[in-house]
């Protein structure tokens, strides 16, 4: 019997080593032409919904808002993002989180490489320091793409800008009764909890590629603080029909519109993005944001 395990264990030793020593399944799972996009970039990122999506967070950025301070989480995480179209090309979106000093160079080098800038504005007011967020697409190989964007990604966060303001004395949000008021769950990211809905009842295509939530076809809404003294920050994608309901929806629950844009200039069907910010007792935002989704995908219409 000793002999018998031990000469199972000695076969089976190769596939454990093997096992072992093998990169993770979501790394195994990037195509090679991907994995060349992060290598070029100097990034990481994962593979899902066939998207490869690589964040671009603020961290070296101290931001407040109206003097409330709030961790990069909670709405300065840029990011870019490629998938599949016809014939094999790939289709690029992404958002860049900018001062103002870096704004122009960033779009100098996008531009001068092939990309194009489809929108820039503000998701905030009375934020330190001023942020801007600048919409970036293009289309072509993956390894192509990733060139071009590499030399903009490095001109971003070559010096920490601070805010004055002093942090939430804590961050103890009831984040349950918040997914029950708004019905989904969110995620965790440090003190931040966020939740994201995708518009899973519009069917948006560029180039044949499918154009989903991880391609930034998505409504959000991201908390902070406590849950008497909580902020909301967050982003609805809309129908044109749906644009004026949902800003009745958010202002009538007292949270504050700061940007209404387009940013997917080749997409069908249009959609429309507002952004909003809101702080107040977690259960009234969270009624606000909820007021706001309740006014999406009403008519079923694409």
């Amino acid at each position: 019997m000793r002999k018998a395990a031990s000469l199972a264990l000695s076969f089976m030793w190769p596939l454990l080593a093997a096992a072992i020593s093998a990169p993770s399944a979501l790394a195994q799972d990037i195509p090679s032409d991907y994995q060349q996009v992060l290598k070029v970039t100097g990034k990481s990122g994962d593979y899902k919904a066939s998207v490869l999506k690589v964040n671009i967070p603020r961290n070296d950025l101290h931001v407040s808002i109206a003097g409330y301070a709030v961790p990069t989480p909670f709405g300065f995480g840029g990011w870019f993002a490629l998938t599949k179209g016809d014939g094999g090309e790939d289709v690029m979106m992404g958002d860049l989180v900018l001062t103002q000093e870096e704004v122009n160079p960033v779009m100098s080098a996008l531009l001068e490489h092939g990309l194009e800038v489809i929108a820039l504005h503000n998701h905030f007011f009375f934020e330190e320091p001023r942020l801007f967020f600048m919409h970036i697409h293009g289309n072509g190989k993956a390894a192509a793409l990733a060139e071009q964007i590499k030399p903009a990604l490095d001109l971003i966060g070559k010096s920490a800008t601070a805010s004055t303001a002093k942090p939430p004395a804590a961050n103890s949000l009831d984040t349950a009764r918040i997914a029950k008021i708004v019905g989904h769950e969110g995620e965790q990211s440090g003190a931040v909890y966020k939740i994201t809905v995708g518009r899973d009842d519009l069917s948006v295509k560029e180039m044949g590629a499918t154009i989903n939530a991880r391609m930034g076809l998505n409504t959000w809404a991201a908390f902070v603080g406590t849950n008497e003294d909580a902020g909301v920050a967050g982003d609805v994608a809309m129908l044109e029909t749906e644009v004026t309901p949902t800003l009745k929806a958010l202002r009538t629950h007292g949270l504050e519109v700061v940007a209404i844009h387009h940013h997917m200039i080749n997409s069908r069907p249009v959609i429309i993005f507002l952004h909003y910010w809101g702080r107040g007792p977690a259960e009234k935002l969270a009624t606000g944001f909820r007021a706001a989704l309740d006014e999406l995908g009403k008519d079923g219409k694409q």
